[in-house]
């Protein structure tokens, strides 16, 4: 098994966007659909005071995570994606979006969900360990911590 070593940066999701706008088709692929179907009804039918979304990329989930939260964070490690996600979630003025590095550029704050969906592998073993401390330190003592991740082989050659 080849483990990555390094947290991809910046210049590796610059490269992703330049080269498609929405580099995973988060919008039109079917296993995106299934798992945004599967990832909210996971929540069943809770509503949050405070969520955290890390890796937001075009706002697809974002969009749908809104409804559920009075006040939402959604963070994405460059700011070409972010455009697209403001416009999306334009009409839920309750969603803030930012350019954050995470798990460096953690916010303050506690969040009674943090939602981690498919960004966890593009993270250091040493960078994934800092997100568990993070996400522990920043939920409500309620709180949920939803983990979306893929297991099977990507086409991502990094």
């Amino acid at each position: 098994m080849n483990v990555q070593r390094r947290s991809h940066g910046p210049a590796h999701f610059r490269r992703l966007y330049e080269s498609h706008p929405d580099p995973w088709r988060l919008r039109t692929s079917a296993y995106e659909q299934t798992k945004y179907r599967k990832t909210i009804a996971a929540l069943e039918n809770r509503c949050f005071g405070s969520a955290f979304e890390v890796g937001c990329s075009i706002g697809v989930l974002t969009r749908l995570l809104a409804p559920r939260c009075r006040a939402l964070l959604a963070v994405d490690i460059i700011e070409e994606p972010l455009t697209e996600a403001r416009a999306a979630c334009v009409d839920q003025p309750w969603v803030r979006f930012e350019r954050r590095q995470v798990p460096q550029e953690w916010p303050d704050g506690t969040f009674d969900l943090i939602v981690l969906s498919e960004v966890l592998y593009f993270l250091s073993p040493a960078d994934i360990a800092t997100v568990v401390d993070r996400s522990a330190g920043s939920l409500a003592p309620t709180g949920v911590v939803l983990l979306v991740n893929w297991q099977g082989r990507s086409d991502d050659p990094c």
